[in-house]
């Protein structure tokens, strides 16, 4: 482990699955503190909430460990990373067609913060296939999700698959 560096892994994670679990699992091995960073999403249209999107990352398994804290953040994730003193961000990559858009995302982190360093971490073999957007589609088809994401998680996306009006 890094000795007393703090790690940021952004994301929108709507919903949390346990490929981004694993990743956070894989990071606190590395970094001696971990933020779980839900972004707003405001370029993304997210099926949960903000707040919910905080309560699901809280309750999932990833964060059972003293050294990894949830917050959110809107606006420049420069801005979040820096305010806090971060010296790494993580970033998560299921296969080479994330690779092209990480790389380049890397470079305009690097651009905008050079004293921080993006880790790309890849998620074991059984979470590589998974996102969030096909299980949000899964669950919306009526599939099973519990392969994908933590129980509490599985039932939050249940309920509000069930019905999708309530906020």
């Amino acid at each position: 482990m890094t000795s007393n560096v703090l790690a940021v892994y952004p994301g929108t994670f709507d919903p949390m699955t346990l490929g981004h679990e694993d990743v956070v699992r894989r990071a606190t091995q590395l970094f001696s503190r971990v933020i779980v960073a839900v972004a707003a999403g405001h370029h993304k249209k997210a099926l949960f909430s903000l707040e919910e999107r905080i309560e699901m990352a809280r309750e999932s398994g990833a964060p059972h460990s003293d050294r990894v804290t949830v917050e959110s953040f809107s606006g420049l994730l420069r801005d979040f990373v820096v305010a806090r003193g971060g010296k790494a961000m993580v970033r998560g990559l299921r296969a080479v067609t994330d690779f092209d858009y990480e790389f380049q995302l890397a470079g305009m982190n690097r651009s905008l913060m050079p004293d921080v360093e993006t880790v790309f971490l890849t998620p074991s073999d059984k979470y590589q296939f998974i996102s969030s957007t096909f299980v949000r589609e899964i669950a919306m088809l009526g599939g099973e999700i519990d392969k994908f994401v933590s129980p509490k998680v599985q039932s939050r996306l249940m309920a509000k698959v069930a019905n999708p009006a309530r906020e």
